[in-house]
């Protein structure tokens, strides 16, 4: 029979060779060599998700010296396997977490999970072996359904829900807007808020990057579905196109979508205006954000903090986003960067219009949205905050 590709275990600094790398950190936490163990669950850390990134990032930051950080890999993404060994994993993953429970003893249990529902009902699984097993546990939702709406009409589910919410030690959200949805539907769960964060870099802000009468340079980078709102991007585009306005799109990522996609530029008649290339990393991505203007995220998707938010204000792409999730907690309106309405391209077509035609507002956005990162989403501080969490569940 097929292997069943059990769960992998990584030890701090075991990154597997592959798109993602761990991320650095801005600041320094005292090491302590008896540091206490922490499991992180969560997918691959070579996969092409946000979970991953965040993983990437803890083992990189200064955790990684006062804590013994140790992976248990979940989940479907970065695995290359068919139906039948996804079905044994399933099967076995439990029993093998509950054997590394035993074998690792860690202290914390850090489950990274999403309210969807396949992530949920397979994530509760080893929320309730943690539990049993008398393991502290960190339970972080990285976007997804609020939980009143999560099994909106069953009774019996809700109310299994909100029990489940109170069992974690702490619940570790991304948003303002999830605390007190949260904290309105489980009074009793413990909840903390712990922003994403990104490794810092340098980007031009200056006058001149934004300056000139050159086409307006709009670039979306991240998962290709619909619900991003990219479709409604690519028709703001042709709308802009028929008023004589010159703007080009970048599009880069894979995913589903990317036919569909396709051929709306190519129904729009759009190929001398749009490109859609391959998923980018590293100094690649770094150059895209220094190279365009605006970032466009018109979602509609649950949103947690999108990373690709964070790196485009880093690096001087101004964001013209719907106010999804964690997105309000970041960026103000007007100030760092514009909210549109999601299934708008009329709206998101004026926005992207009056910034063509205001390059000094421009300028003024990139460079506050810049000052906002840095000051606030270093992976310094998201080490720090979990340093402190980790450290109150001794």
């Amino acid at each position: 029979m097929a292997d069943p590709s059990p769960p992998i275990l990584l030890r701090r600094g075991a990154l597997p060779p592959g798109p993602q790398s761990a991320q650095g950190s801005n600041s320094a936490i005292v090491e302590s060599p008896t540091g206490s163990r922490i499991l992180l669950l969560g997918p691959a850390r070579t996969a092409v998700s946000g979970v991953s990134t965040h993983i990437n990032q803890l083992f990189g930051s200064p955790l990684a010296t006062r804590f013994e950080l140790t992976q248990f890999q979940v989940g479907s993404e970065g695995r290359m396997e068919g139906p039948v060994r996804t079905a044994l994993r399933l099967i076995t993953s439990p029993v093998t977490f509950a054997v590394c429970l035993i074998r690792l003893r860690p202290r914390i249990v850090h489950i990274n999970t999403s309210f969807e529902p396949k992530g949920y009902w397979r994530d509760l699984a080893y929320l309730v072996l943690a539990r049993l097993m008398r393991r502290r546990i960190v339970y972080q939702i990285h976007g997804g359904a609020l939980p009143g709406e999560f099994f909106s009409g069953n009774a019996t589910l809700t109310s299994l829900l909100r029990r489940v919410l109170s069992w974690p030690d702490a619940v570790v959200l991304l948003a303002a807007s999830e605390v007190a949805a949260y904290g309105a539907f489980a009074p009793g769960a413990r909840l903390i808020r712990i922003a994403n964060a990104i490794q810092l870099y340098d980007a031009d802000v200056s006058v001149t990057r934004y300056a000139g009468t050159r086409p307006l340079e709009v670039v979306y980078v991240g998962r290709l579905a619909v619900n991003k709102g990219i479709l409604d991007i690519i028709e703001a585009v042709r709308i802009l196109r028929d008023k004589d306005i010159e703007v080009r799109l970048t599009i880069a990522g894979s995913g589903a979508a990317r036919q569909e996609i396709i051929q709306a530029v190519a129904s729009g008649g759009l190929g001398d205006r749009v490109r859609v290339v391959g998923a980018v990393f590293g100094e690649a991505k770094q150059r895209l954000w220094q190279q365009s203007d605006v970032f466009a995220f018109p979602t509609y998707h649950h949103e947690g903090l999108p990373y690709a938010l964070l790196e485009a204000m880093c690096g001087g792409a101004v964001p013209v986003a719907a106010p999804a999730g964690a997105i309000p907690d970041v960026m103000q309106d007007g100030v760092h960067g514009l909210f549109v309405p999601p299934r708008d391209p009329q709206a998101l077509a004026a926005v992207l219009e009056r910034l063509a035609g205001d390059r000094t507002f421009l300028h003024a956005l990139a460079a506050a949205g810049r000052a906002r990162i840095m000051s606030q989403y270093s992976v310094g501080r998201l080490a720090e905050e979990f340093r402190a969490l980790y450290d109150s569940l001794a």
